[in-house]
């Protein structure tokens, strides 16, 4: 490539020879000519310059592309990378999420057996102490019915059909228009007189001894007519029903009167019912 210098130099000898050959007036002409030469010169230098410049410019974008080009991938690995790590920790924190949740869920799940364990063996105990309450009730029952039943059986007396019927006859007598209580109280007290050595030892030996029930006094024992309901009574205490508590005498206070003083000096009261004052 000429330079500068060279090429102005080639000019100038090429406008010298030509004013060698052109007339005076054409001088001008030439000058003209060689000042355009000049600029033309000047200009295909400046030219040949940016061409230069433009030529570089041109590779340098290229360049740049090709660094671009180099450090994309560059970028893209590293931000492979950095997703790869970003995944990774995502991917490690969710197998610890997991880990967490399984653990949780286990320890949840331990809690709830152990919860329903505790529930199980307090409903066992629950049972187990309503169970032995049942059984000692019935064995209380057991005991109170066996109690009962040799109570009742220590009051069951050997008795004749002339016993039953002198019974039914004097309760019927005495306690009529009494209700079932007071019924079974008189043939609770006569029995009692039966079991006790202080009195004779049969139903006719109680009730016709001397001054001891008015109805046989006065003879009303034979003319009673008695009813179902003193029937039934009366085998309710001759079974061993008693509400006597031991009772050996009553009286009625306003059919007895001057002897309820006797009563009320010699004999211990218990308590009264259906009309009639209980002692013994």
């Amino acid at each position: 490539m000429l330079t500068l210098h060279s090429f102005l130099q080639s000019v100038f000898l090429f406008v010298k020879s030509l004013a060698v050959k052109v007339k005076k007036e054409q001088y001008r002409t030439s000058s003209v000519m060689m000042a355009g030469a000049v600029v033309i010169a000047v200009v295909a230098f400046g030219a040949s310059g940016f061409g230069g410049s433009g030529k570089n410019a041109l590779a340098a974008p290229r360049i740049q592309e090709s660094t671009e080009e180099s450090e994309e991938p560059e970028e893209e690995v590293i931000s492979g990378g950095s997703s790869f790590v970003t995944e990774a920790k995502i991917q490690f924190g969710l197998l610890n999420t997991d880990s967490e949740s399984q653990h949780l869920a286990g320890a949840l799940l331990e809690q709830d057996v152990r919860e329903k364990q505790r529930k199980e063996a307090a409903a066992q105990t629950q049972i187990e102490a309503l169970q032995k309450q049942i059984l000692k009730e019935k064995e209380e029952e057991e005991a109170r019915r066996k109690a009962e039943e040799q109570r009742r059986a220590a009051r069951r007396i050997q008795i004749s059909d002339e016993d039953y019927q002198i019974l039914l006859r004097i309760v019927q007598a005495e306690a009529g228009i009494c209700d079932d209580k007071g019924k079974i109280l008189v043939a609770d007290v006569i029995i009692n007189r039966v079991l006790s050595k202080r009195f004779p030892n049969t139903v006719k030996g109680v009730v016709y001894q001397r001054s001891q029930f008015q109805p046989v006094s006065n003879g009303r024992i034979n003319s009673v007519k008695v009813t179902p309901d003193t029937i039934r009574c009366v085998d309710r205490a001759l079974d061993g029903e008693d509400y006597s508590n031991g009772a050996l005498y009553f009286m009625n206070r306003q059919a007895s009167g001057r002897q309820a003083s006797w009563f009320d000096s010699s004999l211990t009261y218990l308590f009264a019912h259906g009309g009639h004052e209980f002692f013994k």
